[in-house]
């Protein structure tokens, strides 16, 4: 993404998202490791039936709470990019 969600203009204010990400690594427990534009975290997918590795799940607050087919990830992911992209100009800030 063009600039990270979560600042506001003016560079406070942090606001929490639900962000699609891809499912890197399924481990015993209900929790698992996620990736999205270069971002890893760990996570719990104990919220998700027989999660799978390359499988893109909604993640909040560090629960993975949906999951996602390809197509609806990739145009959320998308949406993100777009919103990114409009709050880094000048117009957005005034």
């Amino acid at each position: 993404m063009a600039q990270r969600i979560g600042v506001s203009a003016e560079g406070h204010g942090k606001m929490c998202l639900a962000v699609p990400m891809e499912l890197t690594d399924v481990r015993t427990g209900g929790r698992g490791t996620a990736r999205a534009d270069g971002i890893v975290r760990d996570v719990d997918i104990s919220l998700i039936d027989d999660p799978r590795t390359g499988e893109f799940v909604i993640v909040h607050a560090g629960f993975a709470i949906e999951r996602l087919d390809r197509a609806e990830a990739e145009a959320r992911i998308a949406l993100f990019e777009d919103m990114a992209r409009r709050v880094s100009t000048p117009e957005f800030a005034s």
